[in-house]
């Protein structure tokens, strides 16, 4: 393995396991000690990982994922708010296609039951939802990755290839002025960049908190989105980048 693809699955395997000691590493990338201790340390220059006694955990942001437990539950008022909004932008006769997320998981509950809808998720938590309401779902197939509840991988993938969809609710880990939407996960990345591809309109849906992180792998660029709806104003260099990229943002607040 290329030491660059080595050091890039360490960098997951240190967020998933929020941890993971130099003995461990070596057992899972099946090299020697002293290649993982080189690896960390360098990853550790670059900040997407932070050096522990015998070990690594997650940097304070880059690479770090929270579960989606965890998430959905942050911010919830912020996410209501955002759906509101983003379900106005749904019409008769589309194929609209969920991202997995807590935030699109709120864009899936609010979303009014309608059989003119065809509606595609790479979620099984949000496939059941929308089948709740009675509305045609398709799920992408894939391997369930535990901390995001979300379809990836090869079979996924493959879905993707085949199809197109007339509207996406995409979400992200962070929003970085210079690397555009990122998440920790290459798997979660690539299905992500796909979704994308594959859409003829991209509306990124993601509350405050994302403004002006970083993470580990970018998916998309400012100019791949047509809307972003959040809670609060976008202002400064973030906000330049969306309106370079030509990217219409409505912020519909808490009440």
């Amino acid at each position: 393995m290329l030491p660059e693809a080595r050091q890039r699955e360490i960098v997951e395997l240190v967020s998933e396991n929020s941890g993971c000691s130099v003995g461990e590493l070596a057992a899972m990338m099946e090299c020697s000690k002293a290649t993982i201790r080189r690896d960390l340390n360098a990853l550790a220059d670059k900040q997407l990982i932070e050096r522990s006694h015998g070990g690594a955990v997650p940097a304070t942001s880059v690479g770090q994922e929270q579960t989606y437990r965890q998430r959905e539950v942050q911010n919830l008022e912020a996410k209501m708010a955002i759906a509101e909004r983003a379900v106005k932008e749904v019409h008769d006769n589309q194929a609209v296609f969920f991202d997995a997320g807590s935030t699109t998981m709120q864009v899936a509950k609010q979303l009014p039951p309608n059989e003119t809808v065809l509606t595609v998720t790479n979620s099984p938590l949000q496939s059941m939802e929308l089948d709740d309401k009675g509305m045609t779902v398709k799920l992408t197939g894939g391997s369930l990755r535990s901390p995001t509840y979300s379809l990836v991988g090869p079979s996924a993938e493959q879905f993707m290839d085949r199809m197109t969809f007339d509207l996406l609710f995409v979400g992200t880990n962070a929003i970085h002025p210079t690397e555009g939407l990122m998440t920790p996960n290459e798997a979660e990345a690539n299905i992500k960049s796909l979704m994308i591809q594959k859409s003829n309109r991209v509306i990124l849906v993601s509350d405050h908190s994302k403004l002006s992180e970083q993470s580990f792998i970018s998916f998309a660029a400012f100019d791949e989105l047509d809307m972003f709806i959040t809670d609060r104003s976008v202002t400064g260099e973030l906000n330049e980048c969306f309106e370079q990229g030509n990217v219409e943002v409505v912020t519909n607040s808490v009440q």
